[in-house]
């Protein structure tokens, strides 16, 4: 019962549908469905806490959910989709969302990225749309079988715990949602971490499962470029790679670890400790890059193995780190030029040769990048 002005007002009671009875599954997905159709607001479990469902594109739905809540979070509430296959609906989503998904979907992930997908402006925050493919069978389900975007927002206002259990959903929304879909205790019993990545972003929103750590190694690229002597071509790679990269991610090159990306370079036959060549140190001062820190360090098959991409000047250098390695551990090792074409090798040159070997590389870079972010 609620007061308003002296008089009470009796809540409609909110419908239960347990999945403890398989055969209740498809009668329970079709009454969700057409609450959330009608704009109506539904509790779904998922396989981390329960969550507040509503039909995303149906402003009804999104201020329903709302008013159920209390009042609306910065973030939003958060697209749930049957898998990754839906990050195509944003206008650009980087290799680094696509690793994380593919490492963590199903799963207690959610991401916050930029662009908002069609549908999904009611839900989006500022240009951003979070979004997350649960590992719960049903609601994943669920969400396959819907003809319309659907956010979820946890089951609980500001200051309660995460629901974890139905009779918990019951006691804090009974008259408030439409139905709760009653799947049992939830298993990790944990809310999803939230990642913000993206437009020099790379925020743990919300701790959850994961560490920043692990999100950062595998969204992000472990790349070492290989010469001859790791003087001339190979530094030259790292330092103009590192540029590039920082600007796709619009972020500094001191900040790519914090985004998950180690540049490396080395050489087949380097001395180690030699510093870079005259050549290439004019080269790379002609474009703003300082290279009188560098020293050579030696391909050797422990380093080329911890990396995810090694890229090689020519294809003497990649038959030589074939011959280094173990059958079936070269996957990762390819030319920089993704044509095949060799970099000629500028070393004993003038400016011209230096700059032209600088070019060719600097071309190919561009050509990779948008495998890396």
């Amino acid at each position: 019962m609620s007061e308003r002005n002296g008089t009470s007002k009796t809540l409609p009671t909110t419908e239960r549908e347990s999945l403890i009875d398989a055969r209740r599954e498809s009668t329970a997905r079709e009454r969700a469905l057409a609450l959330l159709a009608a704009g109506e607001v539904v509790a779904l479990p998922t396989e981390t806490v329960y969550a507040l469902a509503a039909r995303a594109d149906l402003r009804a739905g999104i201020e329903n959910l709302a008013r159920a809540k209390g009042r609306g979070t910065e973030l939003g509430p958060t697209w749930h989709v049957p898998s990754s296959a839906a990050l195509d609906a944003f206008p650009r989503v980087s290799p680094m969302a696509r690793r994380l998904a593919q490492r963590y979907w199903p799963g207690p992930l959610t991401l916050v990225l930029p662009g908002v997908p069609a549908g999904l402006e009611l839900a989006a925050r500022d240009g951003w749309t979070g979004v997350r493919a649960p590992a719960h069978p049903f609601t994943a389900g669920l969400l396959a079988a819907a003809s319309f975007p659907i956010v979820l927002a946890g089951a609980q206002r500001p200051a309660e715990p995460p629901a974890t259990e139905a009779d918990v959903v019951l006691a804090r929304f009974d008259g408030r949602v439409a139905l709760v879909v009653d799947g049992g205790p939830a298993r990790l019993r944990e809310s999803s971490c939230i990642l913000r990545l993206g437009r020099g972003r790379f925020d743990l929103l919300r701790e959850g499962l994961f560490t920043l750590e692990q999100l950062r190694a595998a969204a992000g690229l472990r790349i070492a470029f290989v010469c001859t002597g790791n003087t001339c071509r190979s530094p030259m790679a790292e330092a103009l790679a590192r540029r590039l990269l920082a600007e796709r991610l619009e972020t500094t090159p001191g900040r790519l670890g914090d985004m998950g990306f180690e540049l490396a370079s080395m050489g087949v036959f380097a001395r180690p400790g030699d510093p870079a060549s005259k050549g290439a140190l004019a080269a790379m001062a002609e474009d703003g890059i300082d290279l009188a820190e560098h020293r050579a360090r030696a391909a050797i098959p422990e380093v080329i193995a911890r990396h995810d991409r090694v890229y090689c000047m020519t294809r003497s250098h990649r038959e030589a780190l074939l011959a280094l390695l173990p059958p079936g551990k070269a996957a990762h090792v390819d030319l920089l030029d993704p044509r095949g074409a060799d970099v000629p090798d500028p070393f004993g040159g003038g400016r011209n040769e230096y700059r032209a070997a600088a070019d060719r590389i600097a071309g190919a870079l561009r050509a990779r990048l948008d495998d890396w972010a």
